[in-house]
């Protein structure tokens, strides 16, 4: 291996200087020309050997990311019963489901608009699991029509029930419109497609609020923010947090990992 080789050449450069190693013996102590000597040598072998570089970058970001999803885990662990137990957010699949699969999105969202199609791909492949829609209308500030269509999905869920949201939901993202383009027209056809007729006739900005809170308690920072975790029995090894739009098979991954059993 070529770090391997690294410590070889380090090692027989301290005992070209006249060092010798023993088991009882105190580390030497290097003047400053010995020490920029070896420098200079570990130098030239990084730069004849680049790929011991792109080895340790890799390394350390795989390191950084475990932490990164330990950190979020643990955050999911102390508000699993927000997460999976609110009566006011829009779930679909069986009672019964030993897993969860929780979205926080935005449906100006561009990131999310591509992973919708994904998560439509794992309702149909996973019908077994409980897919939790939470509005997070982070871009509401700057496109109204981001305010709107959650305020309007979420009166859906309340007149209509799972499958009329997710037809909703589906249909919103089908239209390909965000970054600022979805239209009041876009949104009531929609809801058209799920059975209702009329504007939202509720103010859901409490439950929105709660959602922006609970987002920033997970640690998420932007949508969408996607978990997959088991419904009872969850651990830091068996709990995925996606900070980004992923795809059909790395949720399907997940999935098979939060059924793990440690």
């Amino acid at each position: 291996m070529k770090a391997n080789k690294l410590a070889a050449l380090v090692v027989t450069t301290y005992v070209s200087f006249g060092f010798t190693a023993h088991a009882s013996a105190p580390q030497p102590v290097f003047s400053p020309e010995q020490e920029a000597r070896i420098g200079e040598i570990a130098a030239e072998y990084l730069v004849a050997h680049p790929e011991i570089l792109v080895t340790v970058s890799q390394k350390l970001q795989a390191q950084q990311q475990e932490r990164k999803q330990k950190m979020f885990a643990l955050s999911v662990m102390e508000n699993q019963a927000a997460l999976l137990h609110d009566p006011d957010t829009p779930v679909t699949g069986p009672d019964n489901a030993k897993v969860a699969v929780i979205e926080f999105f935005d449906y100006q969202c561009v990131f999310c608009s591509h992973f919708a199609p994904e998560l439509e791909k794992v309702m149909k492949a996973q019908p077994d699991v409980r897919y939790f829609f939470r509005e997070w209308p982070i871009f509401g500030n700057r496109w109204e029509a981001s305010l709107s269509a959650a305020q309007q999905g979420l009166s859906v869920w309340k007149e209509k029930g799972p499958q009329a949201y997710v037809t909703y939901h589906n249909a919103v993202y089908a239209t390909g419109h965000n970054e600022g383009a979805l239209t009041a027209d876009d949104i009531r056809e929609a809801a058209k497609k799920a059975g209702v007729s009329t504007p939202a006739k509720n103010d859901h900005t409490a439950l929105l609020e709660k959602n922006s809170n609970l987002a920033e308690s997970l640690g998420l920072t932007g949508t969408p923010g996607i978990i997959v975790m088991p419904v009872s029995g969850a651990t830091p090894d068996n709990i995925t947090v996606f900070p980004q739009a992923v795809t059909a098979d790395q949720i399907q991954d997940a999935i098979r990992k939060a059924t793990q059993t440690h």
